[in-house]
């Protein structure tokens, strides 16, 4: 009797490791959506759909302000890196709440440097992070 669990419990295990490969172990919503992440008009902005940020890499000039553009059909609560301090670029923390069709702009990002944008209430999705570079 000992060995048919063992059997039972060993095949359940391969069971969860086969499913986890076939689907690349990693959701979905992990990635950027391709082809529709340049938004038109401001090269200062980034948007929001499918539940990601598009880009997740934008460099501005120092001085300049950065604008989201919430597409998505959920609310986001955007801040600076790190989570849940988001102390790198504070100028971004003034674009908070996100609802849908909504847009907003931080503050004046004044100093050069690189700082990551995160969702606070989605802070570990690889999908809604971004970084900013100021130049």
């Amino acid at each position: 009797m000992q060995n048919v669990s063992t059997l039972v419990g060993g095949t359940a295990a391969a069971i969860a490791v086969a499913t986890v490969l076939s689907c690349g172990g990693k959701s979905s919503s992990s990635t950027a959506p391709s082809g529709t992440c340049t938004p038109s008009g401001n090269a200062n902005t980034l948007v929001l759909m499918n539940n990601s940020i598009c880009p997740q890499a934008l460099t501005v000039s120092r001085g300049s302000q950065l604008t989201i553009i919430n597409q998505d059909s959920n609310t986001h609560e955007m801040a600076s890196d790190p989570h849940p301090e988001h102390t790198d670029c504070p100028e971004i923390n003034q674009i908070g709440f996100l609802s849908p069709g909504q847009t907003k702009s931080s503050g004046n990002l004044n100093t050069a440097r690189s700082c990551g944008i995160h969702d606070h209430n989605n802070s570990t999705s690889q999908a809604l992070k971004a970084t900013i570079t100021i130049q």
